[in-house]
C-alpha cells in the first residue's frame, strides 16, 4: 500500500478509537505486508515448521510465523495439526479460556456452545479445542454459518480438525429464536466493515465508508438480537469484530445491555498483553501495535442466574427443510447389530452411532446426543459429531473423517506411516502402493496423525481421500 490511500473519515474514526499517536502507528503498519501465524492443535501432536517461530502472547499454542510457508504442501495441515489462523484472532479463544473455569464450577451438565458466524473455523476450531481441554467430551459446539458455500468450507475445516463434539449448521441467526435459553456460550464475531483486513483484502479498503460502518453496525444489533434469546440466562455472550470504530464495537455492547439486558464482563487475565489497548467494554488489537491484525473482543453475561438443566427444549419448527441427528434403527435387525458393533470397534470412548437415509454412518459422544438431536430439529444441519463411513451390505467403508477424528480407537485399523512426497501423492489424490501394509482398509498417517484411508488390494491401493479435499496445485512446486 502506497501513497495517501486511507480516506479522511476512516483515519477519524481510527484516531476517535485509538488516539492520535496510536493511529499513526496504525496507518504505518496497514501499508506494510501482514504477518504469518498458525494455532496448533493440543489434541494432535507433531506440527513443525521450516522457518523461525514466536509464540503468540495471549495463546499457548499459537506461533508466528518468520515467513509464510506453503501451507497448501504441508501434510500436517490437512491433518489437522494446526489452522492457519490471524494471532490477533486467537485473542477471542483466549478471552473464553479465562471464563470457562467458571462456567465448569456452575453448571452440572454438558455445556452447550454456538459459534454463530463461524466460517472458516478459526474461532470455532480455537473454542473446540478449549471446551475439550476443560470439559472432555461433556459440550456441544454448533458452529453456524448462514451462507451455504462458506457453510461447507467450515465443515471440512471442523471435520479435518477431527472434534466429535462439532455439529455444523447453515441457518439464518433468527432460527436460533427456537431454540430458547438454550446455549451457555455464544461467540459472535459479527460481519463488519473490515478495517482491520485492509491489508489482508484491498476490497475492503476500497468498500470502506461511513455509510458501510452505518450498514454494518445495524446489521450487527440484528444479528445479537436474532441470537439473545437462545442464549441461557446466566450465559456468556462474546462479541468481536475485526474493526476498529468505536460504533461497531464498544458503541454495540452498550447497546446490547442496555436494549437486550446483559452487563459487560471485566474478564480476569486479559491485561497486560503489549499493545493490547483496553477499551470502555473490551479489549481492541491494533496492526503496528500488535503483529497480528485488527481484533475486537468484548464478553457479556445476559442477567439471571445459571441454569443446571438436563437438555434443551426446541420450539416446533413452523416449517422448511432441515438435517437431523437422531437414532435410526436401520431397516434390517442386521443392519442394528452391525451399528452395535461399530461402536464398540471404532470408538475409544461411548458413542452413540446413528444411520441415515443416504446410508452414512456418523457418531457422536453419547454424552451430548440427546442435547444434539434437540439442536438439530430446530436447524439445518450439515454434519454432526464424526462422519464414520457408509454401510454396503455386510461391508463398512471408513470415511476420510473417520481417520481424522479424535474419537477413533487407535487399534481400529491397521496404519501405513507415510513419508512427506508420499503423503502429497495421496493428498493429490494420485495413485500409491503399500506393499508392506495388510490388505484391506488402511488408515494412512503422516507423522503419526492420520489422513485418511486406502483400500489396500496388495499391488495397488484405492486412494479414498475426497475429491473435495485434493490438493490442485503442483505437488512438486517447492
Amino acid at each position: 500500500m502506497d501513497g495517501e490511500i486511507f480516506r479522511r473519515d476512516f483515519t477519524e474514526y481510527l484516531e476517535e478509537a485509538v488516539g492520535h499517536e496510536n493511529a499513526l502507528i496504525a496507518l504505518s503498519a496497514l501499508r506494510s505486508p501482514s504477518s504469518a501465524s498458525v494455532r496448533l492443535n493440543p489434541h494432535k501432536n507433531g506440527a513443525s515448521f521450516p522457518c523461525g517461530t514466536e509464540a503468540v502472547p495471549w495463546n499457548g499454542y499459537g506461533l508466528m510465523l518468520e515467513s509464510r510457508p506453503s501451507f497448501t504442501l504441508d501434510p500436517y495441515l490437512h491433518a489437522g495439526g494446526y489452522y492457519v489462523q490471524d494471532s490477533s484472532s486467537m485473542f477471542v479463544g483466549h478471552v473464553l479460556r479465562q471464563l470457562l473455569p467458571d462456567l465448569a464450577d456452575r453448571i452440572g451438565r454438558p455445556v452447550l456452545a454456538l459459534d454463530l458466524c463461524a466460517a472458516p473455523g478459526g474461532k470455532a476450531t480455537d473454542a473446540a479445542a478449549s471446551l475439550r481441554q476443560v470439559f472432555g467430551d461433556s459440550f456441544l459446539l454448533v458452529a453456524n454459518e448462514v451462507v451455504r458455500q462458506r457453510a461447507a468450507v467450515l465443515a471440512d475445516n471442523a471435520a479435518v480438525w477431527g472434534d466429535p463434539c462439532v455439529m455444523v449448521t447453515s441457518s439464518d441467526p433468527e432460527r436460533f429464536l427456537m431454540l430458547p435459553e438454550t446455549f451457555d456460550i455464544i461467540i459472535c464475531d459479527v460481519p463488519c466493515s473490515g478495517e482491520g483486513m485492509f491489508r489482508k483484502d484491498p476490497k475492503a479498503l476500497e468498500q470502506w465508508s461511513p455509510e458501510t460502518v452505518s450498514l454494518c453496525e445495524a446489521r450487527q444489533r440484528r444479528i445479537v438480537a436474532d441470537a439473545w434469546e437462545s442464549l441461557a440466562s446466566g450465559g456468556i455472550l462474546l462479541y468481536s469484530t475485526c474493526t476498529f470504530n468505536t460504533r461497531e464495537n464498544d458503541g454495540n455492547v452498550e447497546w446490547i445491555c442496555s436494549s437486550l439486558g446483559g452487563t459487560p464482563i471485566d474478564v480476569p487475565g486479559t491485561d497486560g498483553f503489549a499493545g493490547v489497548l483496553k477499551t470502555r467494554f473490551g479489549h481492541l488489537l491494533v496492526p503496528g501495535l500488535v503483529k497480528g491484525e485488527g481484533q475486537y473482543c468484548a464478553a457479556i453475561r445476559k442477567k439471571g442466574e445459571a441454569q443446571g438443566r438436563e437438555k434443551p427444549q426446541a420450539r416446533k419448527r413452523s416449517g422448511g427443510a432441515g438435517g437431523r441427528c437422531q437414532d435410526s434403527p436401520g431397516k434390517r435387525r442386521g443392519e442394528d447389530a452391525q451399528l452395535l458393533k461399530l461402536a464398540g470397534s471404532l470408538f475409544s470412548s461411548t458413542m452413540r452411532i446413528f444411520s441415515g437415509k443416504d446410508g452414512r454412518v456418523r457418531a457422536i459422544p453419547e454424552k451430548i446426543a440427546g442435547s444434539a438431536g434437540t439442536i438439530a430439529s430446530a436447524l439445518n444441519v450439515l454434519s454432526a459429531g464424526c462422519e464414520a463411513g457408509m454401510l454396503k451390505g455386510r461391508d463398512f467403508v471408513p470415511s476420510s473423517d473417520l481417520a481424522l477424528s479424535l474419537a477413533l480407537s487407535p487399534g481400529a485399523f491397521p496404519s501405513a506411516e507415510l513419508d512427506r512426497q508420499t503423503a502429497l501423492s495421496y493428498l493429490h489424490k494420485d495413485a500409491i502402493s503399500l506393499p508392506d501394509a495388510p490388505r484391506g482398509f488402511v488408515r494412512v498417517c503422516y507423522g503419526g496423525l492420520g489422513l485418511g484411508f486406502v483400500k489396500n488390494l496388495g499391488s495397488r491401493c484405492n486412494n479414498l481421500h475426497p475429491a473435495s479435499r485434493r490438493i490442485r496445485m503442483d505437488i512438486t512446486a517447492e
